[in-house]
């Protein structure tokens, strides 16, 4: 009896351990399985999210501040001219306009402005008579009566027109701008003021306020084309002017054309 219950207790140990060693076997296979069929996982970089474009039409631009009002000041210089024609680098010019100024619809930053307003420039001369209301008919630039100051000073109506960009066209007192532009104009009046006759010495003849002032538009273009140009950031910019047309009337005397250069103040 002791003999057959240590047979039974020898079988059932070993069929025991032959499952747990089976089952062993099976596990280490199927983890070995699951690991052969686990796929890398693939980090993707995040997308990049496009910045929607503006929609302009939902700001309304009627009500900003686009330079509606211009104040040019600055110098004038004759390009080219003969000898005979002697210059001093003191002349200047000072312009003040009023301007209208219409965004473009599809992109805002860039506008048609167009107004009108009055133009004047003082070129003077060194010790020369210069004879606006001479009776020759080409205007005498006269060195032989001299001033000690001599200056002929033009008036024009002028109506320019420029297209403009702004970089902030929300913000125009906070933007870059530039603008290129047109100036047509009508000639108002035109004078020689001379200050301080003096002799060939240099010694006054009638006294040092002694002053002539003649008026006259005989040889003076009575149209004036310009081409413009600013650039600037706020309410301030550099402007250029340069005439394509003649100072003189075609027979009046030599092809003289100006360049100005100057200071824009702008706003409103």
């Amino acid at each position: 009896m002791k003999k057959t219950f240590i047979l039974l207790l020898s079988i059932i140990c070993i069929v025991s351990a032959n499952a747990q060693i089976s089952s062993l076997f099976t596990k280490k296979k199927k983890t070995t399985e699951t690991q052969k069929t686990v796929k890398p996982v693939v980090v993707q970089e995040p997308k990049k999210i496009a910045t929607p474009k503006k929609d302009w039409t939902k700001i309304d631009f009627s009500k900003r501040p686009a330079d509606h009002f211009m104040f040019q000041y600055g110098s004038d210089f004759l390009l080219s001219h003969p000898d005979s024609i002697k210059t001093k680098g003191s002349s200047r010019h000072f312009n003040f306009y009023a301007m209208i100024d219409k965004p473009m619809k599809n992109n805002p930053k860039f506008s048609i402005a167009y107004g009108l307003g009055l133009g004047s420039s003082n070129m003077f001369f060194d010790r020369e008579y210069v004879k606006v209301a001479g009776a020759g008919s080409t205007l005498a630039f006269d060195s032989t009566t001299t001033f000690k100051k001599s200056k002929v000073t033009t008036f024009y109506v002028e109506a320019p027109i420029e297209i403009r960009y702004y970089s902030d066209p929300e913000h125009p007192g906070k933007s870059w701008k530039a603008a290129l532009g047109i100036k047509p104009g009508l000639l108002l009046k035109s004078y020689f003021k001379g200050k301080n006759l003096q002799d060939r010495n240099g010694s006054s003849v009638y006294g040092p306020t002694y002053i002539l002032k003649e008026s006259s538009t005989r040889f003076i273009n009575n149209t004036l084309v310009a081409f413009t140009a600013r650039v600037g950031y706020g309410n301030i910019s550099l402007h250029t002017d340069i005439q394509l047309t003649s100072l003189l009337k075609s027979s009046a005397g030599p092809d003289l054309h100006t360049m100005s250069i100057g200071i824009t103040v702008s706003g409103l």
